[in-house]
C-alpha cells in the first residue's frame, strides 16, 4: 500500500491501530544484540511453534484463542538479564527466559493472563513483575528509545500505528524549513559526540550555502568499544531514523541521505535495510513524499571497523570510497562535505524529537 497523503497516514494508523488491538495476547520477545547473543531467537521459534499451534484451540474455560501475536522488539533496556519476554496486555516483563520455560509461560500467562513468578527480577526482597516496578527502568524517561522494546522492530506498519512519519508530516505541510531549523534550534539539541555542538546551529549553516546540492548523514558508526546506544535505536527503531532524516533533508534541501553504519552491527544493518525497502514501498521514501513535492531517499553504506570513521569528516571520505582519515578544517562540513558538497552530519534520531511536544533537550 502507498501512502501519499497525510489522510493515508493516518487511515494506516488506524488500520494497523485496529488490527494490534484485536490481540488475545502479544509476546514480545527483546531481540536486541543482548538477549540475542544470549538465546533469544531460540525463545522467539519455539513461542512463535507454540503460540501458532494454539490458533483456534478452545483451552479449559472454554475461551476461544483468536489471535496471538509474536514478535521480535528492539533492546527492553536489561541486557544482562536476557532473555527478555514482555508479555501485553499484563505487561508482565520476564528476565532471563530459557527455552523450557516457553511452555510455562504460554499455558499459565497467554493462556490464563497468570503470571510466572520465578521469572521475574527481584530487586532484593521485591518483585518486580512490571518494566515500571524495575529501579533500573522507572528512573527513566525514554526519549530517543521511545519506542525500543515496544514495538516490532521489522514492521513499519507497528511504527506507523506507535505515531510513525507523523512528525514528518508536521514539518512538511505546516512548517517552513527554516521554521523547523528553527524549532530544532529551540529545543536545544546538541550532538553527543563530546563537543556538544548546537544541531539547529548545524542544519542553519548548510541551509545558507549557495549550493543547492546537499546531503545529510547519519552517523551510526560508534567505534568507541562499549558504547552502543547508535545500535540500539538502528535495531530498535530504524524507522524513527529514517523519519528524521527526512525531515532534516526537508529543512536543508537535500534530497539524498547515507547511514553509515558499522558492519559489526548486523542485525542494525539487517533491519535498516528492511526498513529502508519497507519506506520505498510505502512511498515514504523517493519521490514527492505525501504529495508534498518534495523529494528524498536513503542509502545505507556500512564501515569496516576503523575507529577514526567516527570523526565526521574520515566517515565521509570513507562513503565517498577513499581511505578513512580525517581532512583539514576549515572547510567544514556544512560548506564542503560529502562529494564536497554542504552537508548535515548527526547521530541517530535526535532531530525527530523537537515536533514531538517534547520538553527542552539539552542533549540528544
Amino acid at each position: 500500500m502507498s501512502i501519499i497523503s497525510k489522510e493515508d497516514l493516518l487511515n494506516k494508523q488506524k488500520e494497523v491501530q485496529n488490527t494490534i488491538s484485536t490481540y488475545t495476547c502479544r509476546v514480545l520477545v527483546c531481540s536486541g544484540t543482548g538477549c540475542m547473543a544470549s538465546g533469544a531467537q531460540k525463545i522467539y521459534d519455539e513461542m512463535s511453534k507454540l503460540c501458532s499451534d494454539l490458533d483456534g484451540v478452545q483451552v479449559e474455560m472454554q475461551k476461544d484463542i483468536p489471535h496471538l501475536g509474536v514478535v521480535k522488539t528492539g533492546c527492553q533496556g536489561l541486557c544482562e538479564l536476557g532473555p527478555l519476554v514482555r508479555i501485553e496486555p499484563y505487561d508482565y516483563q520476564y528476565v532471563h527466559v530459557q527455552l523450557e520455560d516457553c511452555k510455562e509461560i504460554v499455558d499459565r500467562t497467554v493462556l490464563q493472563g497468570q503470571p510466572v513468578e520465578r521469572l521475574f527480577y527481584r530487586d532484593h526482597d521485591n518483585i518486580c513483575p512490571h518494566p515500571d516496578d524495575i529501579p533500573f527502568l522507572n528512573q527513566q524517561t525514554r526519549i530517543v528509545l521511545e519506542n525500543c522494546g515496544r514495538i516490532d522492530a521489522e514492521s513499519i506498519d507497528e511504527y506507523i500505528a506507535a505515531g510513525g512519519f507523523q512528525a514528518m508530516t508536521k514539518a512538511f505541510f505546516d512548517m517552513t524549513p527554516q521554521e523547523v531549523i528553527d524549532e530544532v534550534t529551540k529545543s536545544g539539541l546538541r550532538g553527543r559526540g563530546g563537543a556538544g555542538f548546537p544541531a539547529g546551529k548545524k542544519w542553519g549553516q548548510v541551509a545558507r550555502q549557495k549550493e543547492t546540492t546537499r546531503y545529510v548523514v547519519c552517523n551510526g558508526d560508534e567505534g568507541d568499544p562499549g558504547a552502543f546506544m547508535d545500535r540500539s535505536i538502528l535495531e530498535g527503531d530504524p524507522h524513527a531514523v529514517l523519519e528524521a532524516m527526512a525531515i532534516a533533508g526537508y529543512a536543508i534541501g537535500a534530497n539524498q541521505g547515507y547511514i553509515y553504519v558499522r558492519a559489526e552491527y548486523p542485525i542494525a544493518v539487517e533491519r535498516l535495510r528492511i526498513a529502508i525497502n519497507q519506506a520505498r514501498e510505502m512511498e515514504l521514501l523517493g519521490k514527492d513524499i505525501f504529495g508534498s513535492g518534495f523529494d528524498f531517499d536513503i542509502d545505507l553504506r556500512l564501515g569496516a571497523g576503523a575507529f577514526v570513521c567516527g570523526e565526521e569528516t574520515a566517515l565521509m571520505m570513507s562513503i565517498e570510497g577513499n581511505r578513512g582519515e580525517p581532512r583539514p578544517r576549515p572547510p567544514f562540513p556544512a560548506q564542503k562535505g560529502l562529494f564536497g558538497k554542504p552537508t548535515i552530519l548527526n547521530c541517530r534520531k535526535s532531530q525527530k524529537a523537537s515536533f514531538l511536544h517534547l520538553p527542552k533537550l539539552p542533549h540528544s
